[in-house]
């Protein structure tokens, strides 16, 4: 599985709602999407590219879109806080600061985990480093809505990524009618709509991408988007995309830290098993010591280099850079790197975060405008 350098400056998942933005005030968009007067933007979280593809037999209304679709990449490290809050601020790690699922922060000194925002600092405006593109477009005149679950209101991540929307609180997962209507009524008060759908994501980090709880979830979630093309107004232009790919994870492509002396010597560890942050006193030693130890199951980098490759964009802030891990280690073929830290991860088949083409390239669909 070869890497994936993120496309930050054209095919990236950062650009889409930039380039809505642009349509909607008559600007240059950065990615070629038919102008419309509204536009629904489906997230459905762990919808790679590749998946979509190897399993189109059972998503046959995304598929029919497959044609006109745009390749994009999401974001590094490839997973779902990183990527949400690229898109919604429309702006690449290095510029808004979610650098990963988890990762130290040295204002509060401890690793914050960016989904339930444990460890996080109380402040969540002040540790924001820019509007999102929903408030951007509110200073224009255009308002935003966004349909999703009712408790993801007010969280951090929430805050971050998508302050300037409407919230239309999704009450019943998995029920097509209610999510089409709640997309209606909110196109009833803006012209763009967010909406965001996370169980092909869960059903694949706890069966595997290809089981069959995954496929029936991914069937689901093509009925939904069939919903959706039935039911929307024709002045709408329908945008489905992901988050990021997955790949599955066998048993004997698993390595624990703990068990491996030599990857010892750090202060923190964040990341998460196909993606690790790595935080310590000498960067150099800790570089040398996960390098000897891992050799190609992993490209390991120091800071300053992993940002020179361009992973985390062009600009990089400072606030940005110092919660990049001294040492990042980005897994290589199907191997992760596990932590008696986090025994969460233990329980997972499906797994993302590192830069192949399974988890970093992701579809974007388009349904309906001017072409």
């Amino acid at each position: 599985m070869e890497f994936v350098d993120p496309r930050y400056d054209d095919l990236a998942l950062a650009n889409v709602m930039p380039s809505i933005a642009a349509r909607l005030e008559g600007g240059q968009p950065t990615l070629h999407l038919p102008a419309a007067r509204r536009y629904v933007l489906l997230l459905v979280d762990g919808l790679g590219w590749h998946q979509l593809h190897e399993y189109a037999d059972h998503a046959e209304t995304m598929a029919s879109l497959l044609p006109r679709a745009q390749r994009l990449t999401c974001s590094v490290p490839s997973t779902t806080a990183t990527s949400l809050t690229s898109l919604g601020c429309g702006a690449t790690p290095g510029q808004h600061g979610i650098v990963g699922y988890s990762f130290y922060e040295p204002v509060v000194h401890r690793v914050v985990n960016a989904l339930t925002w444990e460890g996080g600092p109380d402040d969540v405006e002040g540790f924001a480093q820019m509007p999102t593109v929903f408030q951007r477009l509110a200073t224009t005149g255009h308002a935003s809505g966004a349909v999703t679950l009712g408790r993801f209101a007010g969280s951090a991540l929430t805050r971050l990524a998508f302050t300037g929307t409407s919230l239309f609180p999704v009450a019943a997962e998995g029920d097509a009618g209610q999510f089409a209507g709640l997309v209606t009524e909110a196109l009833g008060a803006a012209e763009v709509v967010y909406c965001y759908e996370r169980m092909l994501d869960a059903d694949g980090h706890s069966h595997g991408v290809g089981s069959w709880q995954w496929l029936e979830r991914l069937a689901i979630v093509d009925d939904l988007v069939a919903h959706l093309l039935d039911t929307l107004p024709d002045d709408v232009c329908l945008l489905v995309t992901g988050d990021h790919g997955m790949i599955n994870v066998p048993e004997a492509s698993r390595l624990i830290v703990e068990d491996e002396s030599r990857l010892g010597g750090y202060q923190h560890l964040g990341g998460e098993p196909r993606f690790r942050h790595v935080y310590g006193e000498d960067p150099r030693a800790l570089a040398w010591a996960w390098e000897s130890v891992l050799g190609e199951r992993a490209h390991v980098l120091r800071r300053e280099d992993a940002i020179d490759a361009g992973w985390f964009g062009a600009q990089v802030s400072g606030m940005s850079a110092a919660r990049i891990g001294d040492v990042v280690a980005a897994m290589t073929g199907d191997f992760a790197l596990m932590s008696h830290g986090t025994p969460g991860e233990f329980s997972l088949v499906g797994m993302h975060g590192s830069l192949t083409a399974a988890e970093m390239e992701v579809p974007l669909l388009i349904h309906g405008g001017a072409g």
